[in-house]
């Protein structure tokens, strides 16, 4: 059986990082702290210092928990309105629902990203924040939302569960809001072992409320102020994170590699439309999303092929049961017919891209 390549076999970390996360282990194991403590504190100061921002970022239990953590925090509730992309993961309507507010879907441009040009016309009194996606890994006109969002009293909540490591105008993505969220799910540029989540704020009163939000409402044990829960990180998935963060620049130096490989071979080929800005400081290369008229067909061919590819995202979100939203949303619903991700990690190897490239080139070959 040929061996395949797979869109994401986190199994392949090398040995030293497996060394070096067995080690962090035994020493956790060794301390006996499973919750809160000294590897928490020294993620949030690692992830300011590496960000290269002054704001407080507050380690919390995963991305989903961030966004509906920030809800709070401001005070979106319910009869309040929130303004979402319509193509996203599901977590950025659901948190909404969750806290008794209403998702307001806008359509995306044609790279993903909400339409911003669209936002005045969903405006009503009851809009009290707005959700940029940084969808894929790129990054949403930050500095161009702040102008709409902040004359108007609107408040911004940065969905950057997708985009950590990408930058605007030299400011790290999950920092230009008044709340940005930040997922480190496995599957995540900087992934853990498990769930983990992150809040960053400049707000230093409102960064206090965070801290008690995701920890019952206490700014200390037993003195419960607000109505709080359970959102902290696993210490263990902090001290996890604390290493592979040490190897995150060296990841994203072969994403990107491997992107350009993508971006060299691929242009000119059949109908494909390719992420062209994946290589600039506001892309992190999380995805490399392409678009073709021909999804299932390459798709069918590439798995004959012993080449897994993904689709982000099969379905828009207010055609989702739950979410059951009337509108038109042109550009989302032509990306979930027409977009495919092609396999882009920093443990693949270069062989493996290239085939990926020739066997993209033989498929549009027999259908011109």
């Amino acid at each position: 059986m040929k061996k395949q390549i797979p869109f994401l076999d986190l199994s392949r970390i090398d040995q030293e990082l497996k060394s070096a996360l067995e080690k962090k282990f035994s020493d956790m194991l060794s301390k006996g702290i499973f919750s809160r403590g000294e590897e928490v504190e020294t993620l949030g100061k690692n992830l300011s210092k590496f960000l290269g921002t002054k704001n407080t970022i507050i380690p919390c239990s995963n991305g989903t928990d961030a966004l509906e953590i920030a809800l709070r925090a401001l005070e979106i509730g319910t009869g309040d309105e929130v303004i979402v992309p319509a193509l996203t993961w599901v977590s950025t309507a659901e948190v909404i629902k969750l806290v008794g507010a209403s998702p307001v879907f806008v359509d995306t441009d044609s790279s993903g990203l909400m339409d911003l040009e669209q936002l005045d016309s969903l405006t009503t009194p009851k809009t009290k924040a707005v959700i940029p996606v940084h969808l894929y890994g790129k990054m949403v006109d930050m500095e161009k939302l702040n102008s709409w969002a902040k004359p108007k009293g609107i408040k911004i909540i940065e969905d950057n569960a997708q985009g950590f490591g990408a930058y605007q105008n030299g400011k790290s993505a999950g920092c230009w809001a008044d709340i940005g969220c930040f997922s480190f799910y496995p599957t995540k540029n900087l992934g853990a072992l498990g769930e983990a989540g992150a809040l960053s704020t400049s707000d230093k009163s409102l960064a206090k409320k965070i801290e008690m939000l995701i920890n019952h409402g206490q700014p200390i044990r037993d003195k419960h102020e607000i109505v709080g829960r359970n959102a902290r990180i696993d210490t263990i998935q902090a001290g996890f994170l604390n290493v592979k963060l040490a190897y995150f620049q060296k990841w994203q130096d072969k994403r990107k590699y491997f992107a350009s490989l993508y971006l060299q071979h691929l242009s000119g080929i059949g109908d494909l439309i390719l992420p062209e800005s994946i290589l600039n400081s506001d892309h992190n290369a999380h995805l490399f999303v392409i678009k073709t008229d021909y999804r299932s067909e390459l798709k069918h061919f590439l798995q004959e092929k012993g080449i897994l590819t993904a689709i982000h995202y099969p379905t828009i979100i207010p055609k989702m049961n739950p979410y059951l939203s009337k509108g038109l949303f042109v550009n989302s619903e032509k990306l979930t017919a027409s977009s495919l991700s092609l396999p882009l990690n920093p443990f693949l190897e270069e062989k493996e891209v290239l085939k990926v490239i020739q066997q993209i080139k033989i498929f549009y070959s027999r259908t011109s």
